[in-house]
């Protein structure tokens, strides 16, 4: 078991497993599928709370979603934590601002970099509002489910990813 957890990278097969698993589970106890978008969601609200006070929950979206620490937020602090652990078990943990590929096309500013990397944040956190999900909510739950608009997402996420890298990299 050593041996693998110390690994840099793992088998996409076991880690595939794993999420289906985690994924049924997580349906069985909660009745409800994997994501993370509405936990940032409900953060943005605990944070708003502290500011607005309890007004807060009377907006329509936090009166479904209440602006709490639940299950789905502590899934959100395991991901965060099981990717550090992982790092740090198999050696490969290290503090970059600018990573090589990036810094080969665009430079090594890293201002440059923390300001695309906040951007692309910010796009991401409204897609997944718009599209009423997040990839890991529509590519692992949805397509679980077999519910076609999380399949016609996920192609978009992949046509939009090659698309992307094809445009940022294709000189490299």
């Amino acid at each position: 078991m050593k041996e693998i957890l110390s690994d840099a990278s793992w088998s996409p097969y076991l880690v595939g497993i794993g999420i289906g698993i985690v994924s049924w589970l997580a349906f069985l106890f909660s009745n409800h599928p994997l994501g993370v978008s509405t936990a940032f969601a409900k953060t943005a609200g605990m944070i708003e709370k502290r500011f607005r006070g309890p007004q807060v929950a009377e907006k329509p979206y936090y009166r479904e979603n209440k602006p709490a620490v639940d299950w789905e937020w502590m899934l959100v602090l395991g991901l965060l934590l099981g990717a550090l652990t992982a790092a740090w078990l198999s050696g490969t943990i290290r503090w970059e601002w600018v990573p090589p590929m990036w810094a080969a096309k665009f430079g090594t500013n890293a201002a440059l970099r923390l300001g695309v990397a906040v951007f692309g944040g910010i796009c991401v956190g409204f897609g997944a509002r718009w599209g009423c999900g997040c990839t890991s909510g529509h590519g692992i739950s949805g397509t679980l489910q077999l519910v076609l608009s999380s399949w016609l997402a996920v192609i978009c996420f992949f046509v939009g990813g090659v698309a992307t890298a094809f445009l940022l990299y294709r000189a490299i």
